[in-house]
């Protein structure tokens, strides 16, 4: 249907609908198909409980949710197991390091006992090639007396080297204990905190002595309404 057509027919020009008809089955064919129609899903308005429905369930999904308040999931209760597990497996840890450190310092006297014997040999070799040159054996035992002093000497370099090592495992590890006692801070302000919140949200009523109240409101849309049984008990409980 052209303007001039929609014009006329607002000022009642045209006098039948069949002429309306054929413009409007004109207009029909000139912008809309019968495909259009098929392709095209029919609206469907959904609910406002379906709509919070999808809503709610979207944040369920991408929200974390609080853990329920178990032993395992309060956290002064990890807090203190890790406080308590910290301080024995670094009790262990001395333990094994103090072993390793009493080794290595037998080890270093063992070796010294060595280089002591090492240097007795070449003492006692090194005077009889002198006084016989002409023996091979007293010159290939001063040799080999002397390779293994090197190398002993070098074995207690290590064996040094690792205690100094060990002591300085000792030494980072006491800052281990700090962290235990900046832990123990962080529990304590912990539970300063959760007796002030007790004291601040306590009342003089108890709650076994509470009127109870409704959990669900009219006009919740994800939660189900009161029941009759629970407006009456409610009411119930104004009347007494």
């Amino acid at each position: 249907m052209t303007q001039e057509e929609l014009d006329a027919l607002m000022s009642g020009d045209i006098d039948d609908m069949e002429s309306f008809e054929d413009s409007a089955d004109s207009f029909a064919e000139d912008n809309l198909s019968a495909d259009d129609f098929l392709d095209e899903e029919p609206v469907v308005k959904s609910s406002a409980k379906e709509q919070d429905e999808h809503i709610y369930g979207n944040q369920k999904k991408d929200t974390i949710l609080p853990m329920p308040a178990t032993n395992e999931n309060k956290m002064v209760h990890q807090l203190d197991d890790v406080t308590k597990e910290s301080e024995e497996k670094a009790s262990e840890i001395f333990d094994i390091i103090d072993g390793v450190s009493n080794q290595l310092m037998e080890s270093e006297g063992a070796m010294n006992s060595v280089l002591e014997t090492l240097n007795s040999n070449i003492e006692l070799f090194t005077t009889l090639n002198k006084k016989f040159p002409d023996v091979g054996a007293f010159a290939a035992q001063l040799e080999k007396n002397s390779s293994a002093l090197e190398e002993a000497n070098q074995t207690l370099e290590t064996l040094r080297s690792s205690g100094e090592s060990i002591m300085s495992v000792m030494d980072i590890m006491q800052y281990q204990d700090i962290h235990r006692q900046k832990i123990e801070r962080v529990i304590n302000v912990m539970r300063a905190l959760s007796n002030y919140m007790n004291s601040l949200f306590e009342g003089r009523i108890e709650d076994e002595k509470r009127v109870s109240s409704a959990h669900h409101i009219a006009g919740d849309t994800h939660n189900d309404l009161a029941s009759n049984e629970d407006i009456e008990a409610l009411l119930a409980q104004f009347v007494k």
